[in-house]
């Protein structure tokens, strides 16, 4: 399904490239060509492979096939066509008449320091004030490093509930979403014409009908075993369906296993790509398995909880002094959460969280 909608949206960029170069007053030799290069152009908006193949593979000139790109770098979104990022972000400052010879001098020798927030480094290099170069940086914050994504290449990804949890009268109940779930059953034509058979004939069919049978009981079981866990995760964790996620306990496969007499294997098949829909939204059934963190006190929490805690702090720091790793840990033994600096760096990353160096903001 998501090839399906990546390819719905790369025709959808496509066209509308197409579009415009069909009302630009070029000969139809020089629109094949300019729909070659726009067919070389990826999701992200840049150009897939060099000037050179391009050339190679059209029996163009190097010049022409040049020339033409640089008709197809003029079409909106402005910056589609670049080969890198660079280039990217030149033709957006050139196209919005953004060059003051500063940002020009950034965007062609400075990105790596850019990328990580040294201005610093960047007016030392350059010899100007930091003033001046962090008005630059502001110009070049406004620019778009991915040119496709107004094409909105990246769409929702919906998810269906393979089980609800509710809180009915003081009391919570499980049920299973049967919506998306054929009623399977057998023919009873097929049983039929199996009396009626005899030899290798009735032999096979009747072969058939039991792979059949077992088939259509194996979901059965396999739907009740979804019941059952989601039962004990619902006794096991009775406070985070009431409170939320500060109160998800930890958790093992093997807690579950236990409870309902199966193994680990089969509990972690049954929880895959399964989800359930809770008071507290939409969660994977993994969600609810997570290793344990050390609190004062000698209780214990969900290492999910504690990494939504870092997002909350993280989520409401000063963006111009973010907080540092050594601080969140000083923060979170506040609240009785004993973690090492190291561990804090490790959940920080698994959020896809920057340093603090790369959160601070100037402007």
């Amino acid at each position: 399904r998501r090839g399906a909608r990546r390819a719905t949206s790369r025709q959808h960029d496509s066209a509308f490239l197409f579009a415009q170069i069909g009302e630009m007053d070029l000969s139809p030799e020089e629109k094949d060509l300019a729909g070659r290069i726009i067919g070389n152009i990826d999701d992200r908006g840049y150009l897939h492979g060099t000037i050179e193949e391009l050339a190679e593979d059209n029996q163009q000139s190097v010049d022409d096939v040049e020339d033409m790109l640089d008709v197809v770098q003029h079409l909106e979104p402005t910056g589609v066509g670049a080969r890198d990022l660079k280039e990217c972000l030149h033709i957006q400052l050139r196209a919005g008449r953004l060059k003051n010879g500063v940002v020009e001098l950034i965007v062609e020798h400075h990105l790596v320091e850019l990328e990580t927030r040294n201005f610093s480094a960047i007016a030392k290099a350059l010899k100007l004030p930091l003033e001046t170069i962090i008005e630059s940086v502001q110009i070049i914050a406004e620019l778009e490093p991915v040119p496709g994504r107004q094409f909105g290449g990246l769409e929702a990804q919906y998810v269906v509930p393979d089980v609800y949890v509710f809180k009915v009268s003081g009391e919570w109940v499980v049920t299973l979403n049967d919506e998306g779930l054929p009623n399977l059953k057998v023919s009873r034509m097929y049983e039929k014409m199996a009396a009626g058979m005899a030899g290798a004939s009735k032999e096979y069919l009747s072969e058939k009908l039991k792979s059949a049978q077992w088939l259509i009981k194996s979901i059965q079981q396999r739907q009740k075993t979804i019941l059952r866990v989601t039962e004990k995760l619902v006794e096991r964790q009775k406070e985070f369906f009431e409170h939320g996620y500060e109160y998800l306990k930890p958790m093992v496969l093997r807690d579950i296993a236990d409870d309902i007499g199966m193994h680990e294997s089969t509990i972690s098949r049954v929880t895959s790509n399964k989800y359930v829909h809770t008071p507290q939204g939409i969660f994977e059934l993994k969600y609810f398995f997570n290793s344990s963190v050390s609190m004062a006190g000698g209780d214990s929490l969900a290492s999910v909880s504690v990494k939504k805690i870092i997002a909350e702090m993280i989520s409401k720091e000063d963006v111009k002094h973010p907080l540092a790793d050594q601080k969140i840990v000083e923060m979170l033994d506040e609240r009785g959460i004993q973690l090492a600096r190291r561990t804090v760096a490790k959940y920080r990353e698994q959020l896809n969280i920057l340093p603090s160096s790369k959160r601070k903001k100037f402007f």
